[in-house]
This record gives structure tokens, sequence and C-alpha cells, in this order.
């Protein structure tokens, strides 16, 4: 298995990860949502393949902390065929998301999912680093790992799409 970056000719296998992965199609039309969207990052949309087949894809686009649009990541959805799931590719997505997120030189990426899961890659209780989340209710789901620069405090608010959920 190789991580790698999003083609054009993954879009339908991409999307047939996140419709297999999850129980309704949100994942898969906010992905569709997020290309065409002026916060997707081409290059933090990575797709683990085993040869020629698609097995799971993560996505970061531009996110930002109010008051002051501080420039952020949000990261999701992150999605693995079933047949795949348990095997470690999502932790390997999550790494490799957070070594280009590094790489070019992002401060902090944020998220909304399980705990357990994202702690394995760094990521802790954003409002521990200052972040709030967009729905107070999210609690301790709403995790960040910082990865360089400043401290950014504030609310993070994602990209367009994710308002449309």
């Amino acid at each position: 298995m190789i991580v790698r970056r999003e083609r054009p000719a993954d879009a339908a296998a991409v999307d047939a990860v996140h419709r297999a992965a999850f129980p309704t199609d949100v994942e898969a039309r906010l992905v569709r949502e997020l290309r065409a969207d002026a916060g997707f990052l081409s290059h933090l949309s990575l797709v683990a393949a085993d040869g020629d087949d698609v097995v799971g894809h993560v996505v970061a686009t531009r996110g930002w902390i109010d008051p002051l649009d501080a420039p952020a990541l949000g990261l999701g959805p992150l999605g693995v065929r079933p047949d795949r799931q348990g095997r470690g590719v999502g932790t390997v997505l999550v790494h490799a998301l957070v070594a280009v997120a590094e790489a070019a030189g992002e401060r902090l990426v944020a998220l909304l999912g399980d705990p357990a899961f994202y702690a394995r890659a760094g990521f802790v209780r954003a409002s521990d680093l200052g972040v709030e989340p967009p729905d107070p209710a999210w609690g301790g789901h709403f995790q960040a790992r910082r990865l360089a620069g400043p401290e950014q405090r504030g609310t993070f608010r994602y990209a367009e799409p994710f308002g449309r959920l």
C-alpha cells in the first residue's frame, strides 16, 4: 500500500470508499463539494492505494480561527473501505496528511472525530489549545494538533461546504 495525492482519475474510487465506509452518502457528497470549494487544497487530498485499488482517502481543507481569520486546516472526511478497516490504513493516512501539512508550513489541524483514534496521531482536545469548536456540543470530540508557528486561539471555522451539512 502507498499513500499519494489524489488524482482526478481517483474521484469515482474515492466516492466509492466514502459511500462504503459510512452509513449515508453525506461524506461522499461533502468530498465532492470540497473539491469545488475555494478552501480545497489539492496537496492535502490523499489516497491509500493498493496497486490501482483506492482503499482509503483523507482530505484537509482551509479553515480559519476567528476572530482574526488565522489560517488553519480542517481534517475530514477520512474514509477507509470496510474490508481494509482495522489494519492501520486510516492511521497511516492521518500521519501522512499531518506530515504534508507541516511541510507546507501549516500551523494547526482541527477535526471532529473519535478522541481514542486521533490521540494516536497527536491530536488533543482543541479547547486545551485555546481553539473552540464551531458547535460547543462537540466538546472533546473536537480536536486539534498544533504544528508550528505562534499559537492560534479562537473559534474554528470550517470551509463553506461543512456549513451546508
